[in-house]
């Protein structure tokens, strides 16, 4: 369990592993705006524990990899897309499950569609539909709270001050959270931890949403072949529940496990045992 950095084509990705090389891999892949730790060590561990191999890595502009000037990503989308891919080649894995949250949740179904042989199976939460649809989804906008961080956002921190980035950051989860509440506790934690590896954080909460959209749009979720697991927050005020109904209607043979009172968020600790327990019997299929 000892962070690395694969260097490729001049560019740092920090990644971490967990467990026997040999058991089958699991890929979690992080948020937008989150590097590895928001999956959080014990986590990891406990899952590791049941026979995976559990790999957590940095996007590029989180964490330890790679980071650009604010507001000037020097990187695509299809980059931060195909990272994963890089970080398992470097590993040597030819196939792996791949666990993704919200843009994560993007990314894993973009390589499920553009890479399908590399993937065993599919896990997707608090995410959304990536690619197109032959319908109209109907699916529900954020809360006006949620929407609010988009179209008012807060005056930015002052970046120089730890403390003032702290507080800024932990604010800014506030707004996703569910009715099972916000643990600021948690969050502040979890927050200093990314701060204090983290080369640029003014970077790292804004350039990723600053990508241009690549999606084709001839690409759909019925192509997936992937085994899918879909787990969503029943409170999730980013993308409602009818966010991942809709994922799990349009995979073919996907599985929705609701989380209650859950946000937009990494499953809470409290909800770990149902998590992991879900995780488990699902990656045995493959």
């Amino acid at each position: 369990m000892t962070e690395q950095i694969l260097t490729t084509n001049g560019i740092d990705l920090c990644f971490e592993t967990f467990g026997t090389p040999t058991d089958p891999t699991i890929l979690l892949i992080a948020g937008g705006a989150q590097s590895m730790v928001w999956w959080e060590t014990e986590f990891c561990t406990r899952l590791s524990k049941s026979g995976r191999h559990v790999v957590r890595y940095d996007h590029r502009d989180t964490g330890r990899s790679t980071s650009s000037e604010p507001g000037h990503p020097t990187y695509t989308a299809e980059d931060l897309r195909t990272d994963p891919l890089r970080i398992l080649d470097f590993l040597g894995i030819e196939r792996a499950h791949l666990v993704g949250l919200s843009l994560g949740g993007g990314i894993a179904q973009r390589i499920a569609l553009d890479h399908p042989t590399r993937v065993r199976t599919l896990t997707l939460a608090s995410s959304s539909p990536a690619v197109g649809a032959d319908h109209d989804r109907h699916l529900p906008p954020p809360t006006p709270q949620v929407m609010a961080t988009f179209t008012n956002p807060d005056p930015e921190p002052d970046w120089t001050d730890p403390e003032s980035v702290l507080t800024y950051r932990v604010e800014a989860d506030r707004p996703y959270a569910g009715t099972n509440g916000f643990d600021e506790p948690r969050f502040r934690r979890l927050s200093a931890q990314e701060q204090s590896r983290t080369t640029n954080m003014a970077s790292s909460i804004t350039n990723h949403f600053l990508l241009p959209d690549d999606t084709p749009p001839e690409a759909r979720l019925s192509q997936i072949t992937a085994p899918t697991l879909v787990l969503h927050g029943t409170s999730d005020p980013m993308f409602p529940l009818a966010h991942g109904e809709a994922l799990a209607a349009e995979i073919p043979d996907a599985h929705l496990v609701p989380l209650p009172g859950v946000g937009h968020q990494q499953p809470p600790p409290e909800l770990w045992n149902q998590t992991l327990t879900a995780l488990i019997d699902h990656t045995d299929q493959a």
